[in-house]
């Protein structure tokens, strides 16, 4: 099921405009290496020093990117395809700071956080793929990438994406994890993990980006090429402007990466992350946030790159009706998207925070979310007009066997949204969805691992 932002004559102006952007304002490549493949492809250098990008070259690189890959765990059991028609959702990573849930404070991240965290992925059924949330402070700052991922790798076997710091902690985090699956060859068959990078705004393409994009490439290893813009701060305020040139950036990625290894797998992120300019704050539980989102999928399904959106964050800074409310709203906006991949579940704080309560709900809302994804089904089955004709006299639909066979997949049957009759639940103890959450997830923590 899906629903378009965009017209196909939107996304290829969006388009046009990237290649122009490219093409008469360039690049700023900061790797030599990768400035030498660009122009032996046939790119020139432009007076500013930046490398112009024919729309040709643009086109070979998109030709060459898989449409399909999928994504494993570490059991070689496949979790994602990005081809998925129902969504699959993972956590946001490396927050600076954790809501802690046993004191509403907000504080830095530690290790021990980070392992409960992907304990707490291992366990929620509705997470496909496992993050540590934040970033562990107590750790030196080249050490924090390779002890996430380690912590991680300890509690789940579920898949999971990361930031190294650099391209050399890049290197070594992906050659542990290739060791962890017994060789190159047996990661890039089945891999279990996602490393992210991609170029700076406005324009930008960084030594540690050119580097992390050609070594994945060269390994087979799939990655996420996506800048970070900001409108109105690293480029235009208006959606479709920030849409072309975050576009034209990603497109100058496709060709670093494609160039090094032609078919080598990529995926595309969400990453307009609109600012209220009276504030300096990044907006995550803004209308704009799910829009640029929404058209960039667009634009990205009709070139024929996978994509990934965020979802199920905030920018409250507890884990209080606000949060519950914009991280429900941007997973049921973001389903509508036809990407397989959801993630960012979550982020409070404006993705500075990250908080193990909403990821709890945020499962149960992608529960309802898969329900809600797979639509309507009409057949003879479904239309049930035999079952009218049985029932429309004497009103005995409920014992009807239509109904036994179908009841239990017909409704989707939250087990924390409770739908229970005002006496029961006062009975019950009248506990709020804070309360339940909370409890699911001390429950969650104190779970024995298998």
């Amino acid at each position: 099921m899906k629903q378009r932002l965009l017209s196909t004559d939107d996304t290829r102006k969006i388009h046009e405009a990237a290649l122009r952007i490219l093409e008469e304002l360039g690049m700023d490549v900061r790797d030599k290496e990768t400035r030498a493949d660009l122009f032996n492809a046939g790119c020139i250098e432009a007076d500013t020093g930046y490398i112009l990008f024919p729309s040709k070259i643009v086109e070979s690189a998109l030709a060459s990117i898989p449409k399909s890959f999928i994504l494993y765990d570490r059991n070689g059991d496949p979790k994602v395809d990005v081809y998925d028609t129902v969504p699959h959702f993972g956590p946001g990573l490396n927050a600076i700071n954790i809501l802690d849930h046993r004191t509403s404070e907000q504080r830095e991240c530690v290790l021990q956080d980070v392992h409960e965290a992907a304990k707490v992925c291992d366990q929620l059924s509705n997470i496909d793929m496992a993050s540590g949330l934040g970033n562990p402070c107590d750790l030196e700052p080249d050490e924090q990438c390779m002890g996430t991922i380690k912590a991680i790798m300890s509690e789940t076997v579920k898949p999971f994406p990361f930031i190294a710091h650099n391209e050399v902690e890049d290197v070594q985090v992906w050659e542990y994890i290739a060791e962890v699956a017994g060789g190159w060859d047996s990661l890039a068959e089945k891999p279990f993990a996602l490393g992210l990078t991609g170029p700076y705004s406005p324009l930008e393409l960084g030594e540690e980006a050119c580097r992390k994009l050609r070594f994945t490439a060269r390994k087979h290893l799939p990655v996420v090429n996506y800048p970070a813009m900001i409108p109105g701060t690293t480029g235009p305020v208006t959606m479709a402007g920030a849409i072309a040139q975050s576009a034209a950036e990603t497109l100058a990625g496709y060709v670093v990466h494609q160039l090094a290894e032609p078919g080598a797998p990529v995926i595309t992120a969400s990453s307009i992350l609109p600012m209220d300019l009276r504030t300096g704050v990044v907006a995550y539980g803004s209308p704009e946030y799910h829009l640029a989102g929404l058209g960039q999928i667009d634009y990205y399904n009709d070139l024929g790159v996978p994509t990934w959106i965020g979802a199920g964050c905030s920018d409250s800074h507890r884990f209080d009706t606000q949060a519950a409310y914009e991280a429900g709203a941007s997973m049921y906006t973001a389903s509508l998207a036809n990407t397989a991949f959801i993630h960012n579940l979550g982020f409070v704080s404006g993705g500075k925070s990250g908080s193990l309560e909403l990821l709890v709900l945020a499962d149960e809302i992608a529960g309802g979310v898969k329900q809600f994804m797979k639509g309507i089904t009409v057949n003879d089955e479904t239309l049930g007009v035999d079952v009218t004709q049985r029932n429309y006299i004497n009103h005995e639909f409920m014992m009807d066997d239509h109904t036994l066979a179908n009841m239990r997949t017909a409704i989707w049957d939250s087990k924390m949204l409770k739908r229970t009759p005002l006496e029961k639940w006062e009975l019950a103890g009248a506990k709020s969805l804070e309360k339940r959450v909370r409890e699911k997830l001390d429950d969650l923590l104190n779970t024995p691992k298998k």
